[in-house]
Formats: structure tokens, sequence, C-alpha cells
């Protein structure tokens, strides 16, 4: 139990805001994918997937842009770069890092799966994650294209949706400021629904 009282919150009116929804991004979306070298064999069957997947969802092949890179390690350094190049909606980073007799693997999966997400928050696009991190060869083959689905597939959706989500939040298309405007006189002049005072 906590030592204090925890704050209610009061109920918000939904429909007076606009909600963000995933669509269809309008126009094309430019979407670089990085793939590791090491571990090629899994790595290209998850290239595969993505790119497959990619090209489902409509995304050309002249708005692909590859880069093929050493290892994991690599990933962020590339993706900070497609990034910054302001030509690129989302990035889909693949690798394979299988644990191995030391700690490196720790290192390399942790530190380059924040770099990830680092590059994502610091450029505001949509970073996916496609690395695997694994156990054993066994656990790699059943996530590139085996029993467990083909995460190469997987990460490319995660930034097809990502990308168009984001768009969707531009403010050209999401403006709150009217919305939170007239929330905050609400809660100010006490003016909530029933129910939702204190």
């Amino acid at each position: 139990m906590p030592s204090h009282p925890v704050p209610r919150a009061h109920p918000v009116d939904l429909a007076r805001f606009k909600l963000a929804r995933i669509e269809p991004a309008e126009g094309a979306l430019r979407i670089g994918v990085i793939a590791a070298r090491f571990n090629g064999d899994i790595v290209d069957a998850l290239l595969e997937g993505a790119l497959r997947t990619l090209a489902e969802h409509d995304v050309r092949g002249d708005d692909v842009v590859l880069a093929r890179v050493a290892g994991a390690w690599e990933l962020p350094q590339i993706a900070q770069a497609m990034a910054d190049s302001g030509e690129i909606d989302a990035v889909v980073a693949l690798g394979c890092i299988i644990r191995g007799e030391t700690s490196h693997y720790d290192v390399i999966v942790n530190e380059s799966a924040r770099a990830l997400m680092d590059v994502s928050l610091k450029a505001g696009i949509a970073v996916a994650n496609g690395v695997l991190a694994v156990e054993n060869i066994e656990q790699a083959i059943a996530r590139c294209g085996g029993e467990q689905g083909n995460k190469g597939s997987e990460a490319a959706l995660a930034a097809i949706e990502t990308a168009g989500l984001i768009r969707s939040l531009l403010p050209e298309h999401f403006d709150l400021d009217d919305d939170l405007d007239s929330l905050l006189d609400d809660i100010q002049n006490n003016d909530l629904p029933r129910g939702a005072q204190r």
C-alpha cells in the first residue's frame, strides 16, 4: 500500500480531441534498410523478409536505400547517417547476435539496441530494430522464416506503421492547441463533467 493517497484522475472526454489513427502514409515512404554481414545467412533471410514486406505494402524499390555493414555494432551509425540525410522516413536495422562464451554478447545486444532507439528519438523517425538476440543458431533459424516467423518482415511492417503514424502526428495533420486550451480552461473553472469533481 502506498504511504500517501494516490491522486484520482479526472475523466477526460476523448471526443473533444483528435485521436491519431494509423493510416497509410500519404505519399511515398523512403525506407532505409541496413543489414549486417555477420551471421550472413540468417541476416540475408531477415533481409529477404523485410524487402518482401516493403514491396507488399507498396514501397517501391526506388524508395528503398539498402546498406550493408559489418555487424550489429555498426547499425546505429548508418541509421544515424540515414536519418541525418533528411531523405529517409524510416530505418529497418537487421542483424543477428548469437550468445557466445563471453559477455561480449550482452554489450553488443544492449548497446546496439539503445543506440538505435537514440537515433529514433533524436531524429524523430521510425527506426525498427530487427536484430535477433538469440542463445543459439536454432533460435535464429526459427526467427528468420521458421516456426517463429520472420522478424525482418515484422521489423519492416513496424517501420511502415510507425512512419505513417509519425506523419499523421505532424503539425499540419494533428493540432491539439485549441483542444488543450479548452480543457485547461474547464479544469481551472472547475467546469468538469458530472462525477469528475473531487
